[in-house]
Formats: C-alpha cells, structure tokens, sequence
C-alpha cells in the first residue's frame, strides 16, 4: 500500500509539474503545462464525443502529428483525456439528438432520448455525467492497483511469452470484432503484411519496397493512421444525409434528485464493474460493457417495461460501463504493451514516436510516465465533470454548426499535420490512398481497426518470434515447451475454435445486429 501511494504522489507530482513556458509577448510564463494538455485533451474529446461523425479513433490519429512537439508525458496524457472525455461528449448527443456520439453511446439513446422528451434532458445528463465520474474515478484504482503487480509479472516473460502473448491478443480482436470472423481475420493479416514493408529488422534487406526508396523505412504509422480513420471517416459520413433533429424541450434541471439518485446507484455501481472488467479483454476497449450493463439492468428492474421509454437506470448503467471500459483498456497498454483496440494501438504509436518501448519497461524505466498518465486520469475526469455539466449550453449550439463547414477544415488539418511531420509530399498522397482504401473496406464490411492492431503488433511479433527461434536455435518447440506460452496459445485456440462453432457464432452476430 505504501509503494502505491509513493507510486500515485509520484504521477500527482508529474502532473501539477510547473514549467516555464515561452509565451509571445510575456517571455517565459511558469505553468502547469501537464495539467493544461489534460484540459485540452478532454476538452477535445467532449468536443468530438459531441460532433457525431468524428469518433476518437480518427481524432488521435489526426492529432498525432501536434504532439511531436510536446514532453511525451503531456502527449500521451491529451491523448489519452480526448479518449475518455469522447465517452462523455457522446452521451450528450445520444440523450439530446438522438444519435450516438460514439459507438459505446448507442444504448444511452434508447433512454436517455425518452427522458430528453419527456422533459428531464437535465437529469439524463446529470446522472450520465455523475455516473461517468464515479465509473472513471473507481476504473482509475483498478489501474493503479494492478498496474505495478501485472507489470511484475511481465518482466518474467521471454521473447516466446510475448508473441504468445500478441498472437491470444489478436485472436481477442477477431472474436469481439464487429461483423464476419473470417473478414477479421483477413484485416489482421493484411496489417501484419503491411508491418513487414520496408528494410528486414535483422539484415536491413529492403523488402515489398517494388524499388520506391520512400519506402525503405516503412509505412508510416501517422500515415496509415489518418488516412484509415480520420481520411476514411471523412468520406463515410458524406454518404449520410445530414439530419440532426436537436430535442427541442427545455433542458431543466441538470442536477438529479433524491428519487434519482436512489434508483441509479446500485445501476452505476453494477455498470462500472461490469464496464471495467470487459475493458481490459483485447478487442473490445469500452464497446461490449454499455450492452452488457443494459441488458442486466433491464433484467433486475421490477418492471422491465419502462426500459425504452426513459428509465433513468437505462441511462446510469451504461453510460458508467462505458468509462469504467474506456480507462480499463489502458491497462494491458501499459502493463504488457499490447493495445487492446484502434485508441491503444494508436497510443503505442505515439509511444514509439516519442522513442519509448511500450510495455513493461515502461513502468520501470519511465515512472514518472506511467504514474503521471493514471493520475492524469482523476484530474481529467475531475476536469471532465466541470466542462460537461456548464457548457451544456455550448454543446447544444454545436450540434447545429453543419457538416459541410466541419469537414473541409478537418481535411486541412490532416493534410498540414501530415506535412509536418517529414515534410514529405507523398504522404499527403498516401493519407489520401489510404482514406480511399479505408473507406472501400468500410463499404465491403471489413472493420479497418483490426488491420490496425495488426500492423502495431506485426513488427513487435515478428521481432519477438526472432528472438525466441534464435534462442531456441530454430526449434518452434519452445512455443509449446515453455508452460506460460503454451497457456497462452491454448486459450488463443480454444476461444477462435469456440467462436467458430455454429451456435456461437449466430449469438455472436446477434449481438452486433442488436448494436
């Protein structure tokens, strides 16, 4: 207990750090400039949680670029405040429009939208805020509290644990994915290809360059990134027809009452243990816990009817599941280095952009890093509560800025954030390719997050599956030999096997036809 508060003093003090900061016309200006990149990460992330059509995925890919500049502990706590601050900024458009802000928002609309015409928007509000704040706050024990013990654990795997480890990873991603398992497993092997482009990790060989010299390093992660999400995303929403139907009821109170509270408390708290464990499996981030929560609240409630028609249950569960999921997601980032989903994949490609390993080393080699960002999430969520419940005001007139001005200005921002980064023409050209390519695999049904996992995990498997065959001495034995490894194949083999079987798949394509 006593290491653990040294441990959180240590993130608290990097994160209130006072640091002179060049300010024109003041000179250098002491701030806590930590605290500042959490205010404009959740800032930004309630900002996209609003907007429907911009989801955190293809906003941190778009931002990546900015962050070069910054200390990589402030960059990676912004980053990591616009994930979990779009979970908030997404209820406030399910409740009020009608239209999930996010995917993890969708169930929110089912009551959360009753109870905006019936005149207590205010109160969905309340409860989705509060409940998101005690879900965040209690999410961010559970990393600290398992964080140290995991990442202990980690520091006794080899090279052989490790790709084990990757390959249980993604089969995770396939499983929770959305839509055919086969399509999944299609993704994850085009991305793993798309990882070995460029010069051969061991002898510098070139490979799949086709003779082009700017790919000798590779594909670009920001490149990739953007293009797929923040390029694609662009071109799928342009497919809809705008229309935004704003509920046009007073808002009213925004605080819940006694009654309101009564019955959403055991709902939150239900809501967040649910959302904080189904956060941590791979593939699946803060998406599977909002409908596991609606689900058992609907089945405890004594009168399962009010569900759809504005019970405030329906809005304090999930909306507590889909935080609690958010922040869980970070702990197999930052205790094994393996990204659960698109935001940890991205997360490490802003780690190795900064030049840190992501993994275990992490928490010993940069402390400072690791405690600071968990600390960072009580600030943010503190933060998050103040932003979210004032500004309700200001989130409602942004509801009606239309897509047709929205989107020229994201396209100019991917396209000179790109540029800055080597100030290369081609990936702009690249940026371009790949939102075609992403969008041309949304419409055919292929989920372009796991071809993302697959190409962060590719070069990290390929190296570790190096190492342990050099160790080894070429025997593939040793994936089978060492007891940890195996463990981790076999429960990689039996969940694909599982997923396979008939019956489970239908139930499996039940659940994403009822999302």
């Amino acid at each position: 207990m006593s290491d653990l508060l040294a441990n959180l003093a240590l993130g608290f003090g990097t994160v209130l750090q006072v640091v002179p900061v060049e300010v024109p016309g003041l000179g250098p200006v002491p701030l806590p400039m930590n605290v500042v990149l959490c205010f404009v990460g959740c800032l930004v992330g309630t900002l996209i949680g609003v907007l429907p059509g911009v989801g955190p995925v293809a906003t941190i890919a778009m931002l990546l670029p900015i962050t070069f500049k910054f200390d990589p502990t402030g960059a990676l706590i912004m980053l990591a405040g616009i994930y979990y601050g779009a979970q908030y900024g997404g209820s406030t458009t399910a409740i009020l429009v009608n239209i999930p802000g996010e995917a993890t928002s969708v169930v929110t609309t089912l009551d959360g939208h009753q109870m905006a015409r019936q005149g207590r928007a205010g109160v969905a509000l309340g409860i989705a805020a509060i409940g998101s704040f005690v879900a965040g706050c209690v999410a961010t024990v559970m990393i600290a509290a398992l964080g140290a013990p995991l990442t202990r654990l980690a520091l006794v795997f080899g090279p052989a644990e490790y790709f084990s480890l990757m390959v249980m990873g993604l089969v995770f991603a396939v499983v929770l994915a959305r839509g055919s398992i086969l399509k999944a497993v299609a993704m994850i092997l085009l991305g793993i290809l798309l990882s070995t482009v460029g010069a051969d990790l061991e002898t510098g060989q070139e490979r799949m360059t086709f003779g082009m010299p700017f790919l000798s390093d590779g594909i670009d992660f920001a490149v990739l990134a953007m293009g797929l999400f923040g390029i694609a995303e662009i071109l799928r929403n342009l497919d809809h027809t705008e229309a935004r139907d704003v509920v046009r009821q007073a808002i009213g109170r925004l605080l819940p009452g006694r009654d309101d509270l009564r019955q959403s408390g055991l709902p939150i708290l239900r809501g967040t243990a649910i959302g904080a464990v189904l956060g941590i499996l791979p593939g699946n981030g803060a998406v599977l816990g909002p409908f596991a929560s609606y689900t058992l609240e609907k089945r405890l409630a004594r009168d399962p009817a009010r569900f759809g028609r504005g019970a405030i249950e329906g809005v304090a569960g999930p909306e507590s599941a889909n935080n609690a999921g958010a922040q869980t997601s970070f702990i197999p980032l930052l205790t094994l280095g393996i990204p659960p989903n698109a935001v940890m994949a991205l997360m490490v490609g802003a780690m190795t952009i900064h030049g840190i390993v992501p993994g275990p080393q992490v928490m010993t080699k940069n402390p400072g890093l690791f405690w600071g960002m968990i600390a960072s999430m009580w600030v943010g969520n503190v933060m998050l509560l103040i932003i979210n419940l004032p500004l309700i005001g200001l989130w409602v007139r942004l509801l009606k800025v239309p897509y047709r001005l929205m989107f020229p200005a994201i396209l100019l921002l991917c396209c000179v954030g790109i540029y800055s980064i080597n100030a290369l023409a081609t990936d702009i050209l690249f940026i371009g390719l790949f939102g075609a390519v992403g969008y041309a695999l949304i419409r055919l049904d292929f989920e372009p997050a796991p071809l993302l996992l697959g190409f962060v995990l590719g070069r990290l498997m390929e190296e570790n599956l190096r190492r342990a065959l050099l160790l080894s001495r070429g025997e593939m034995s040793t994936f089978i030999e060492r007891p940890i490894s195996a463990g981790l194949l076999l429960v990689a083999g039996v969940l694909l096997a599982v997923a396979l079987l008939p019956s489970i798949r239908r139930g499996r394509d039940e659940v994403f036809v009822e999302e």
